[in-house]
């Protein structure tokens, strides 16, 4: 006869479920009401966040109103959160700027010209997988190459959606992948393996997937027209991007390269006479308000988020998909979904990498799983559910520079999808699988 739960665990699955249910909130009023209007713009994710995190801080847990405020106020300030606002700022005026002296259409010009159409799409792809992987930042590969995205679009006369989702897949591509990549980092120091030996496992996953969506990539661009182009710009315009993607690709810091991008951008434009001082001013408010819903949003999902984990939402999720591991597969699929759901919570794949890692591990030696395998999947999943979060930084920071609805974007996520159907068909046939005599542990 089946043991039934006692009454302790029923209330914890209870506090568990209360725990999570602002992020079920969210989902049900703000794709739920997109779906019911049939129309994705009717309702907005700023207001769809702060009736989330009203709802979140009126949720009985026993603590007072101020503690909630206080918790909130925390997760709202994490270096993180402001960390990925000072990005978002900087990438508002540098876009904005760029745009004004005439970089963007320098840039979209060029690419035009070497680029035919009919290989257009496969070639932003492996343009982005490349500079996110010599970058490690995700983040940045999108704040570079997405205004480009943009400007092509509007020159080849549409596909903005399907153009800023072949850069976000890309971008993630080298995130998971680049030796200096956060999640690179986090994955392989909770899990104890070398980098060299995460990637060797890694790599057999993620570049078939990125070699079918290329070949995808390169089947729907035969139907792309040729494109007539308005204007080509002059060379030296292109220089503020040029410097901020050589920056990004020599592991300049993010901020680094977009502060010299803006830098740049003013003396090219000063120089030519493409803008005035008092425009650049201007230029810059306005890159700064264009992202005023995504600074908004960044800081109630962090105050929202903190709730959510402090309330113990991570740990019922972990304790949940734990309980009854026995098997290498579930084991690998427990893996998956652990670090996909504390991702969820989180919004942030490092993050969500650090707090399941310990987890992770213990349970992945006592089920005798290589951990080259392990360290993989936390990092491929985690990026999988990042790259398609639409409350995350990457996908908030694309929709930002485009002017675009996540939900024009998602559709056409295809990297990720493909990423997805690999790592399960990798974890149900086990198979490919690293050389096992190469195993090294992780030096102290």
């Amino acid at each position: 006869m089946e043991r039934q739960p006692s009454r302790q665990e029923v209330v914890s699955a209870r506090r568990g479920v209360m725990a999570l249910s602002p992020l079920l909130f969210f989902l049900l009023f703000y794709l739920g009401s997109s779906i019911l209007l049939r129309d994705f713009y009717a309702v907005s994710i700023t207001v769809a966040f702060c009736l989330t995190a009203i709802y979140a801080m009126v949720l009985p847990d026993g603590l007072s109103l101020e503690r909630r405020l206080e918790t909130f106020a925390r997760g709202a300030g994490d270096s993180n959160v402001l960390l990925m606002i000072w990005v978002f700022i900087l990438a508002g005026i540098f876009s904005s700027v760029a745009q004004a002296i005439g970089a963007i259409d320098a840039t979209v010009g060029l690419l035009l010209s070497l680029l035919p159409s009919r290989v257009m799409y496969a070639g932003l792809f492996v343009v982005s997988c490349f500079i996110s992987f010599a970058l490690g930042s995700s983040v940045g590969t999108i704040a570079a190459l997405v205004p480009i995205a943009s400007g092509m679009a509007a020159e080849m006369g549409g596909g903005a959606g399907l153009i800023t989702a072949i850069i976000v897949g890309g971008a993630f591509f080298g995130d998971n992948l680049s030796f200096i990549s956060d999640t690179t980092i986090a994955a392989t120091r909770t899990i104890g393996v070398r980098m060299r030996d995460k990637f060797r496992a890694n790599i057999l996953i993620a570049l078939p997937a990125a070699l079918v969506t290329a070949v995808l990539y390169l089947l729907l661009g035969q139907d792309v027209p040729e494109v007539a182009l308005s204007t080509t710009g002059s060379w030296y315009l292109m220089l503020p991007y040029l410097a901020v993607i050589l920056l990004a690709v020599s592991g300049v810091n993010v901020l680094v390269s977009l502060t010299a991008g803006i830098l740049l951008s003013v003396l090219v434009g000063l120089g030519t006479g493409t803008i005035a001082p008092v425009e650049v001013m201007a230029k810059a408010g306005e890159g700064i308000s264009g992202m005023s819903d995504l600074i908004i949003v960044t800081l109630l999902a962090g105050g929202l988020l903190e709730l959510i984990r402090q309330r113990g939402g991570i740990d019922f999720i972990v304790e949940r998909l734990t309980r009854r591991v026995s098997g290498k597969r579930s084991g690998e699929l427990s893996f998956a979904a652990l670090v996909g759901l504390a991702n969820g919570c989180t919004a942030n794949n490092t993050i969500a990498i650090l707090t399941t890692g310990g987890i992770v591990r213990d349970l992945g030696e006592r089920l005798e799983i290589d951990p080259r395998r392990t360290a993989s999947i936390l990092d491929i999943t985690s990026c999988i559910v990042q790259s398609v979060l639409p409350y995350g930084a990457q996908m908030l920071i694309a929709s930002g520079l485009t002017g675009l609805s996540v939900t024009e974007i998602l559709p056409y996520m295809y990297y990720p999808m493909i990423l997805s159907g690999m790592l399960l068909l990798s974890i149900l046939l086990r198979f490919p699988y690293p050389v096992r005599t190469s195993v090294l542990p992780l030096e102290a």
